[in-house]
């Protein structure tokens, strides 16, 4: 079962799958795999977007880059660990092996998030439900409408590793199968929105086959032609989970958003005593005290997840998997804890005055994108020539550069490239862009 799950496989395109033939001693499949997403320009623009806090001017808050780094580092000690529990099953497995997986499908993880953070997702999903029976969208089968109703960036993120960087269209940054199946958290489509009630899938109509290839191949198709998830993918989430939970109350504090009583409760949960009292009665600053405390709560959700991991281990590789490592925590303190810092961002940072104006603002900008580019889009579909073209719509294509939908594809897929080229700007060139159309950057 493991040999296929940790399957060293590639889209080496044309759609040759193959296993690599020049491994070295020092560098395999899974340290290329790693290189290649951290040298990918998508990876790179992360330090440009959203975590929170939009257009943040205070240096010391997450972007989406540093929030990514973060969460590999703790999926990175969870594969360690859950290499070594493997190896006890498999000798043949390494634990750094999966210790790179894992770290690196941390990395890819918010690759696909659009500019403005989930706040950006938001705004696409809306505009093109309420754009829905419009001319420019009547012509879109009902799955591929579904798509767009219910962007998620963790789609955006598979199409972005498997189809658009580097070999655009032919392998993208041809990812070992064990890496992208660790990455899928969702292992449906669209379709499957209306069912459990929320914008949460992991592939687009355009990406359908290669999923599906992947996870043959990986072993995790069941019977009635629905797919598992891979196991290595709940260390990955649970990786995230623990991340944002707690550091988005590092950076709200930071931002005088919240104060250090508020965030006691939580501690009181998430460490010992001992720690506490340790760490209540220094002479450190505020700030250095709740990442003190921020840290050594984080190392026990990690511990505990691994154990979860372990204990469920069997029905996690079982055709009844479990939705999450968190809802599986025995350790109630933990539980509530993680819990309680979750709900205490929901109601005071997710819901701070400025965050709202500059998510409102975020809001303003990307509709201005999808106003403009996707009409124009539309008329160069239907008029098939850019000569045929207005001057304006002309030129707003020009402004997408190489990202200029391709004369020959469909209307679904000359969509999906506006959607690729927005969710690619980082937030101040969303900005920058929105300026222009509306006439404002002179």
């Amino acid at each position: 079962m493991w040999t296929k799950l940790l399957s060293k496989k590639r889209d080496k395109g044309r759609g040759l799958y193959e296993k690599d033939d020049n491994e070295k001693p020092f560098r395999n499949s899974f340290h290329r795999d790693y290189d290649r997403l951290i040298f990918a320009n998508s990876f790179r623009r992360l330090s440009k977007k959203t975590q929170v806090h939009p257009l943040s001017t205070n240096d010391h808050v997450h972007n989406r880059l540093t929030h990514s780094l973060e969460v590999a580092s703790v999926g990175r000690s969870l594969g360690l660990d859950a290499g070594k529990f493997l190896k006890e099953k498999d000798d043949s497995i390494d634990p750094n092996d999966v210790a790179y997986i894992i770290k690196t499908a941390c990395l890819a993880h918010d690759i696909g998030n659009p500019p403005f953070g989930h706040a950006g997702e938001e705004v696409i999903k809306e505009w093109f439900k309420k754009n829905e029976k419009k001319d420019f969208l009547k012509d879109l089968t009902k799955k591929e409408k579904s798509d767009f109703h219910h962007f998620d960036g963790n789609a955006q993120s598979f199409r972005i590793v498997s189809q658009l960087e580097n070999s655009t269209y032919n392998g993208g940054l041809r990812l070992t199968f064990a890496t992208l199946g660790t990455l899928i958290k969702y292992p449906y489509s669209s379709k499957n929105c209306e069912n459990i009630g929320k914008s949460k899938f992991n592939f687009f109509q355009s990406e359908k086959n290669i999923f599906e290839s992947i996870f043959k191949e990986l072993g995790l198709k069941n019977k009635n032609n629905t797919f598992k998830r891979h196991p290595l993918s709940y260390l990955m989430e649970a990786s995230d989970d623990i991340c944002y939970g707690l550091l988005d109350l590092q950076d709200a504090f930071e931002l005088n958003i919240i104060n250090f009583k508020d965030t006691k409760e939580i501690f009181n949960l998430l460490c010992t005593k001992e720690v506490r009292k340790e760490t209540y009665d220094s002479n450190m600053k505020d700030i250095n005290k709740v990442s003190k405390l921020v840290a050594i709560s984080m190392d026990n959700l990690a511990m505990h997840s691994m154990e979860v991991f372990k204990d469920n281990y069997n029905q996690i590789i079982g055709g009844d998997q479990p939705s999450d490592l968190l809802s599986l925590f025995t350790n109630t303190k933990l539980s509530d804890g993680i819990q309680k810092a979750k709900s205490l961002a929901k109601k005071r940072i997710f819901n701070e005055k400025r965050k709202i104006e500059l998510e409102l603002g975020a809001y303003n900008i990307i509709e201005t994108l999808l106003e403009s580019l996707i009409r124009a889009t539309y008329q160069f579909h239907i008029k098939k020539e850019e000569k045929l073209l207005s001057f304006r719509d002309k030129r707003v294509l020009d402004l997408m550069g190489d990202n200029k939908p391709k004369k020959d594809v469909s209307l679904y897929n000359k969509y999906q490239s506006v959607i690729d080229f927005i969710v690619g700007m980082t937030d101040d060139y969303a900005k920058h862009m929105a300026h222009q159309l509306n006439g404002m950057s002179y």
